[in-house]
């Protein structure tokens, strides 16, 4: 008897499952560039923190090279609250004796007192002219102040009370300020000069709209003249302070002297009665300070390439810059620098003559003892050893070749911006690269899983028949 047996044709083929797995082979390409684009992109966030590093020592290696640094200075009183000193990059340095007879002061004066801060006062004019008064303590004239110009205050009677007039004064800029002040008598108008000094005094003349021939009532009353009676009374006179340093008579309009030694401001606080002691030096603090950033930004630098290029055993791993030619090459010129000598200075030839070593590490170090006994002794060939710009490299100054450095690696054709962008460029590439793939990926799964889904209707089609022919041969052996 004839029999078939099946081997499970048009059982239901896995087009999906096949696919997949068919796919997941075909793109292993693919995940090869997308991991060389991770490690692109990781190596060029390195190469940018590098190109950080390397800018932060070139910075620092110029600011310890600039002639301002050395130049700044520091200084001192020995009684502060009667005269401070302050000083500007480049002062003169020295010592002096201040001494403080007088300090400057402006002009007050009061009128009399009216019943109440709105009481009118009276209408016409107040010209307002600013200078000296000849004779003092007992003015004879006036001399107007030299470019002054005289202000003309307009009073009206809709502004003609106390407190109105005060704001028109105010309003008027005319180098005088006024207020109101209140004691048990009533309210009067204290005038005051906005400026100190003898040439800010100021003479007030009052013309009335209607002159009654009183200086006592009206707008009258707030006229003042000290060399002629005046109904206002004056409660300070203007001057100039008096000073002596070193001797030398000092008079000035403010209290404040400015440059009266090059670079030097003292501000006058109060008469001394003796000298005060005022000091101007070079600031050491400023160039140890400058010392330990450049050191640190060396260390940062020198820290993060070693953390990046060496091997780390435990996790059996290569730093992100193993390897690197670029990082190599910026490691050498860095150690070069520290290593070779200098003919600048005829004291110092080496940064580890003035306390600033290379340990084991490949980090700089800083013996604060010997770096200011350098300062102390020998400043000006400090200075060479480090800002000598001669533009010779045996003879530069070691923060001038450090400066050079970073500003070479850091040029638009230096090693780093040239790794950089070489980075970038095989990053598009990759990208690219990429692309295409995937366009290529999509064309080919879209083939296979038309010939697997092809396979599938053809199997079914084999299991039909496969099925009718079965029954067509059971039918002849039942008829058998």
């Amino acid at each position: 008897m004839a029999t078939i047996t099946s081997t499970g044709l048009g059982s239901g083929l896995d087009v999906e499952s096949i696919v997949t797995k068919l796919m997941s082979i075909e793109r292993r390409p693919l995940a090869l560039l997308q991991n060389q684009q991770d490690s692109l992109n990781t190596k060029l966030s390195a190469v940018g923190k590098l190109t950080s590093y390397t800018g932060a020592l070139r910075d620092a290696a110029n600011s310890l090279a600039s002639v301002l640094t050395w130049k700044q200075t520091k200084s001192s009183s020995s009684d502060s609250a009667s005269v401070t000193v302050s000083t500007e990059t480049g002062a003169a340095l020295g010592n002096y004796a201040v001494n403080v007879s007088r300090l400057a002061s402006v002009q007050t004066t009061v009128s009399k007192a009216f019943a109440s801060s709105t009481a009118a006062v009276g209408t016409g004019t107040l010209k307002i002219e600013l200078g000296s008064w000849a004779g003092e303590p007992s003015p004879t004239g006036f001399n107007a102040k030299s470019g002054s110009t005289p202000v003309t205050v307009t009073i009206t009677d809709a502004d003609n009370t106390l407190e109105k007039i005060r704001d028109k004064i105010n309003s008027a800029k005319a180098g005088v300020s006024a207020t109101i002040v209140n004691d048990a008598s009533g309210a009067r108008l204290a005038l005051r000069s906005t400026d100190t000094g003898a040439e800010n005094g100021f003479r007030i003349t009052a013309t009335e709209t209607s002159d009654d021939g009183s200086a006592t009532t009206g707008l009258s009353t707030l006229g003042f003249d000290a060399a002629g009676s005046s109904p206002m009374t004056r409660t300070q006179t203007a001057v100039n302070a008096a000073a002596t340093i070193n001797g030398i008579a000092i008079s000035s309009a403010s209290n404040t002297l400015k440059n009266v030694a090059d670079g030097m401001t003292l501000t006058l606080n109060k008469a001394t009665g003796s000298d005060v002691a005022v000091a101007v030096t070079a600031d050491d603090d400023a160039i140890t300070s400058a010392v330990d950033t450049f050191v640190k930004s060396f260390n940062d630098l020198a820290g993060y390439i070693r953390d990046n290029t060496q091997y780390d055993a435990t996790k059996k791993t290569g730093g992100v810059l193993q390897g690197d030619r670029t990082t190599g090459n910026l490691l050498s010129q860095l150690r070069g620098v520290i290593n070779e000598g200098s003919t600048a200075s005829s004291v110092y030839s080496r940064l580890s003559d003035v306390g600033i070593a290379m340990g084991a590490d490949g980090k700089l170090a800083v013996n604060k003892t010997k770096l200011q006994n350098a300062l102390s002794s020998n400043r000006e060939e400090l200075r060479k050893l480090f800002a000598a710009d001669t533009g010779t490299t045996s003879s530069s100054g070691f923060m001038d070749r450090f400066r050079d450095l970073g500003r070479s690696a850091l040029d638009t054709d230096g090693l780093l911006t040239t790794r950089s962008e070489g980075l970038k460029a095989e990053i598009t590439l990759n990208s690219k690269s990429q692309d295409a793939m995937e366009t290529r990926l999509t064309s080919t799964e879209a083939r296979v899983r038309r010939q697997y889904q092809a396979l599938d209707s053809s199997m079914a089609s084999l299991s039909g028949l496969s099925n009718y022919v079965s029954q067509q041969l059971a039918a002849l052996n039942k008829s058998s």
